[in-house]
């Protein structure tokens, strides 16, 4: 008796096993293996280029990894935490003026005062936010601004930083960079453009990445499955400030010299990072690179327009935008399918 029950047992447990699909998690696709070519491809020439270039190719180049990373942070900001800051500016210059005092009034390296940069900046980024967090919608970009022009103008009246017409890197302080300075420079920049892109792919993989990626979808959904959605954006809030004033800081320290209108221009460091990812694809990380790119080539070819140049700029953006609202790389995600680091894994049952 026991092993006819036994063996009934068997035959329903094999039943079971066959009639159960097998399923597959697939954790990257032939688009996505086709994308990690083309950027190990894309990061060996950045790598190779202090070899081949010119010093003005690489300072473009270095301008470049810059701005691609402002781009990922905005787009963390904005495109995953729906946090839309129209006054980045204010970190970047921040970055840069904490930048020339580490390095002028305590005598850091340089590039260590880069790096610490970030870090103050992170902590000056909590106050900072609890005001601002008050606020939402257009009221929150406006306070945004509200902020960056406050400390722009503090700043500027400050006669110890150079008031108005800003103040110059000495001479003893760029010679503590040696005679590689631009290639050291300029690997600093490579190293922020990795740090973002990566860093910016495993975060959003992650559990916390997860859980920001439902904050996007739906604050209200995200909130009642658990997520504290204060807590996250306060998070992203801070960490962007710090990488977006390490950036700012590596950039006047290739500049050399820093005035109040050059670190805290809304132009420079947040229309066209705005632009940039919009036309690029906001809530994508493809899109950025993709809005790095093209604007480069639309700065190199409308350059010579003069004034009219933001005017073409706009006038491209708003066409970009009437003909895919998504963007470049979200249309074309959306027509295709593709993913080139994709933050989804996909279960293929069998």
């Amino acid at each position: 008796m026991n092993s006819m029950t036994n063996n009934v047992g068997h035959q329903l447990e094999v039943a079971d096993a066959q009639a159960a699909p097998s399923f597959v998690v697939q954790r990257s696709t032939r688009s996505s293996i086709v994308g990690l070519l083309l950027m190990t491809i894309a990061l060996t020439i950045l790598l190779s280029a202090p070899a081949w270039a010119e010093r003005a190719t690489l300072r473009v180049i270095v301008e470049f990894t810059c701005y691609l990373a402002l781009a990922q942070m905005w787009n963390l900001l904005a495109g995953y935490a729906g946090l839309v800051s129209v006054g980045q500016q204010a970190f970047v210059g921040l970055g840069g003026y904490l930048l020339f005092i580490l390095a002028t009034k305590f005598g850091l390296h340089p590039m260590a005062a880069v790096v610490m940069a970030g870090v103050v900046v992170g902590i000056l980024a909590i106050p900072t936010a609890l005001i601002v967090f008050r606020l939402a919608g257009a009221y929150f970009a406006i306070g945004t601004w509200v902020v960056a022009e406050a400390f722009r103008l503090g700043i500027a009246q400050s006669a110890a930083l150079g008031g108005g017409s800003g103040q110059s890197l000495p001479v003893a302080v760029v010679k503590q960079l040696g005679p590689h300075r631009e290639a050291i420079i300029y690997y600093a920049g490579v190293s922020l453009l990795v740090a973002a892109v990566l860093g910016s792919f495993l975060f959003l993989r992650s559990r916390q990445g997860l859980a920001l990626t439902a904050v996007r979808d739906s604050v209200t959904a995200a909130g009642s499955l658990g997520v504290n959605t204060y807590r996250i954006k306060l998070m992203i809030y801070v960490a962007t400030a710090a990488f977006t004033a390490l950036i700012g800081a590596l950039l006047f320290l290739q500049k050399l010299r820093i005035s109040p209108d050059a670190a805290f221009s809304l132009q420079d460091w947040t229309a066209v990072v705005i632009f940039i990812v919009i036309i690029g694809g906001i809530g994508t990380l493809e899109g950025p690179i993709i809005g790095t790119l093209l604007y480069f080539a639309l700065r190199g070819a409308l350059a010579e327009y003069g004034t009219l140049y933001m005017i073409l700029l706009g006038a491209v953006a708003v066409g970009i935008m009437l003909w895919a609202p998504k963007g470049i790389w979200g249309t074309v995600q959306e027509k295709l399918g593709w993913q080139l680091l994709p933050m989804r894994r996909r279960l293929i049952i069998h």
